[in-house]
């Protein structure tokens, strides 16, 4: 459940000043530059856990600025090859231009999924708010039914949609990463109690694993994870057949717990000059992420604080 605490923090980000917010947001950025990101990704591959790389910046207004995120994401592609990390990425729609102009968007869709088959790298297309569901689902079908295998998307358990989707893209076995759901939708259309939320959640994993897709299971929850893991072990799925994936800096104990049992783990892992935007938008959209950092952050300078 969501805290007090984690609210009240979550609500007054705005007002704290850069420096702080940053404090906030190196927990859980690999930093500015790409540099910044394949150190974090080579750190992670160290200890047994892959990485998916996220250029920060998303609800792109200009066209020029779609343009250059599809650059970086090419330099991205390129420095994971050269580098040999054991990584993906995660790219946005809206931050490849899909509010400005669809055709700019579907055509910086296919040049960097080019760049990322050249280098035989997966791509996921991130889900965004309910405005863009249906056109993400749309272009992950289309590119799916032109051949491209090395591509997934991710389906909200918050939405009420959900299970239609996975029953709808069942044809396409899809690779698809399950997360709870971090924007604030109406009632209507999204669940706003957590275990409505989380049993949807089950039930979506639980379907798509049944269907032979392979699913990314993304959350902290740790009750939620074992239920998840019950589902696995119920499934005699094998550990090639799933992953968990979580934030970078965020549950760490339990992201070292899941790869010393064997589980596939993946890191998210975002960089780039809009820091400071991602972060205030995400621990407001996501209290408890923000209650996650402020406590390890209060851990680093209080030892022994639990």
């Amino acid at each position: 459940m969501i805290g007090v605490f984690d609210r009240a923090l979550a609500a007054t980000l705005p007002l704290v000043p850069r420096p702080v917010v940053r404090r906030f947001a190196d927990r859980y950025m690999a930093g500015e530059t790409l540099e910044d990101a394949v150190t974090t990704v080579r750190r992670l591959n160290d200890r047994g856990v892959m990485g998916t790389v996220d250029v920060l910046g998303e609800f792109i207004r200009a066209p020029e600025e779609a343009e250059a995120t599809a650059a970086t994401y090419e330099h991205v592609l390129d420095a994971i090859a050269a580098e040999r990390l054991d990584a993906n990425i995660s790219v946005k729609l809206s931050a490849l231009g899909i509010d400005v102009d669809a055709k700019l968007a579907d055509d910086l869709v296919a040049r960097v999924l080019a760049a990322a088959e050249r280098h035989h790298i997966f791509v996921r297309i991130d889900m965004e708010d309910s405005g863009l569901t249906d056109r993400t689902l749309r272009i992950y079908r289309r590119l799916r039914e032109a051949g491209h295998e090395r591509v997934g998307v991710v389906l909200q358990a918050c939405m009420r949609r959900t299970m239609d989707d996975v029953e709808a893209l069942a044809g396409l076995t899809p690779n698809v990463r399950v997360v709870k759901g971090i924007y604030i939708e109406p009632e209507e259309i999204a669940y706003r109690d957590p275990a409505a939320i989380n049993g949807n959640f089950v039930r979506a994993v639980d379907r798509l694993l049944a269907g032979g897709s392979y699913v990314a299971v993304a959350t902290h929850d740790r009750p939620l994870i074992e239920e998840v893991l019950a589902v696995i072990e119920r499934r005699l799925v094998s550990r090639e057949g799933y992953e968990f994936q979580m934030l970078l800096g965020v549950a760490e104990d339990v992201r070292h717990r899941l790869v010393a049992a064997g589980h596939r783990v993946r890191v998210y892992v975002p960089f780039g000059n809009a820091w400071y935007a991602y972060s205030v938008r995400r621990l407001k959209e996501n209290p408890s992420i923000a209650g996650y950092v402020a406590r390890d952050v209060m851990r680093s300078f209080v030892p022994g604080l639990r």
